[in-house]
């Protein structure tokens, strides 16, 4: 079998590849670069942390190469599904559902769409080789551990061709184990009011956000018009997904930004909400996020897909809605001086999985073998039972017999891939360290500014 970065075209030298870098980042981040070169300034000082930091910040030269790469796991129907889009070992973590169960799965849709079910499981793969390197895992430890996560995921796809519980899989506390199921728990520890005690705080009688180096007070026409995109994103909402009402009635609004390596130079606002009652313990708390252009869709040319999403922030919403099932009952979304904004609560039940201490391959096999479930029901419920027409088919079927009977190739394949790209990306995170400390990135640089070229002017 040929190597799995064969059909990938490279470029001729180091200095091929950087422009290729600055040329992908900037086309993907230019005008965001150019409303904040500070949020950008400090999200490359986080990439430049090591390659595996750098890898979750590029996901845009990720798919670049995958553009250029030919796929033997892609037909009419698994070329057309609906992907995670960022599937790096670090997105995965716990939420609260529409039930009110705490749920491990996958825990980011910003970079959601359709596209190659291989890309997902290939960006998670080569995350993890990187990921691994730092615990210092041989190779031959590493390929053991994507084995386990791709059976794992082939057989969870088999179980869901022959049943139709995909929408209702979950994994819970019940039915998972060791890192995964102590999560769970940690995550059951944790109150609302716990968060509002971090983030707010109680004058008079009244709850409002605590004043802090980040957040904005909001004046005038820009309150007026959060306040009137809370109403529109109230009609977004499905009525079967209120667990439990809240009145909705605003306490306090601020501005704020995007956080974490993805979301840097995104406006972002958080609203103080009236609870489920009138005790200050239980007040909720929404983040309005302005959605990006996800990184898939730079490759992805399908018209009807772009048509599909009234804007980003519909298109992250209606993504998670298709990819977890049972999503939390604030999922929602909105638009903001034309701009897409997805809405949800800023949750207390929300943790990531803690890589720090899985530093045995023996504590880490199972867990990625849980990994590999969660992967199947994130690609097997956004299909043709969901509330959605873009994949007309049951995604357990293409997947199924896409592989057919070259399901060793297929994992053998993958493995592959993920000790080849991730040595990739360790050049590639020399080369950009490189070109960022040498001020080669237009509008950002390491010590200061610089203005973008004309033509993004």
């Amino acid at each position: 079998m040929a190597s799995s970065l064969a059909g990938v075209t490279r470029p001729t030298s180091d200095d091929d590849r950087t422009r290729q870098i600055v040329d992908v980042l900037v086309d993907a981040f230019g005008d965001l670069m150019e409303a904040d070169a500070d949020a950008f300034r400090t999200k490359f000082r986080k990439m430049a942390a090591d390659p595996f930091a750098f890898y979750r910040g590029s996901a845009p030269l990720f798919y670049a190469d995958m553009a250029t790469s030919e796929d033997p796991w892609c037909d009419e129907r698994t070329s057309r599904v609906w992907i995670q889009g960022d599937l790096h070992a670090e997105n995965f973590g716990t939420y609260m559902d529409s039930a009110g169960r705490i749920v491990f799965d996958v825990n980011d849709f910003d970079e959601a769409y359709l596209g190659h079910v291989s890309w997902d499981l290939r960006r998670f793969a080569a995350s993890f080789a990187l990921l691994s390197w730092r615990k210092a895992f041989g190779d031959d430890v590493i390929g053991e551990l994507l084995s386990g996560y791709l059976h794992a995921y082939l057989d969870q796809v088999d179980a869901f061709r022959r049943s139709d519980e995909d929408r209702s899989f979950a994994l819970l506390a019940d039915n998972t184990e060791g890192a995964v199921r102590e999560v769970i728990h940690e995550t059951t520890t944790r109150t609302r009011l716990g968060l509002l005690e971090r983030i707010t705080v109680i004058e008079g009688y009244h709850r409002r956000f605590a004043d802090r180096p980040r957040n904005r007070r909001l004046e005038g026409d820009e309150r007026e018009r959060v306040l009137a995109a809370l109403e529109r994103y109230r009609e977004t909402v499905p009525k079967g997904q209120r667990r439990r009402e809240v009145t909705y009635d605003v306490k306090d609004v601020i501005g704020t930004g995007g956080f974490g390596i993805g979301s840097a130079g995104l406006p972002a606002y958080n609203v103080l909400l009236e609870g489920y009652d009138q005790a200050l313990e239980n007040d909720v708390v929404l983040s309005l996020k302005q959605g990006n252009v996800p990184a898939p869709s730079r490759v992805v040319t399908d018209p009807e897909i772009r048509a599909y999403f009234e804007n980003e922030g519909h298109r992250t919403a209606l993504s998670q809605r298709a990819l977890q099932a049972n999503t939390s009952q604030f999922l929602g979304y909105t638009e903001i001086d034309g701009r897409g904004f997805v809405v949800a609560e800023l949750s207390p039940y929300e943790l990531d999985l803690d890589w720090e201490d899985l530093t045995e391959p023996e504590d880490i096999a199972p867990v990625m073998v849980q990994l590999g479930r969660a992967t199947a029901k994130l690609h097997c419920v956004g299909d043709a039972d969901s509330d959605h027409t873009l994949v007309p088919f049951q995604t357990e079927d293409a997947i199924s017999e896409m592989v057919g009977d070259r399901r060793q190739e297929f994992v053998a394949d993958l493995v592959d891939f993920a000790h080849s790209y991730a040595r990739r990306t360790q050049d590639d995170f020399r080369l950009f360290v490189n070109a960022f400390r040498a001020g080669m990135i237009p509008g950002i640089s390491s010590s200061g500014s610089h203005p973008l070229p004309a033509d993004r002017a």
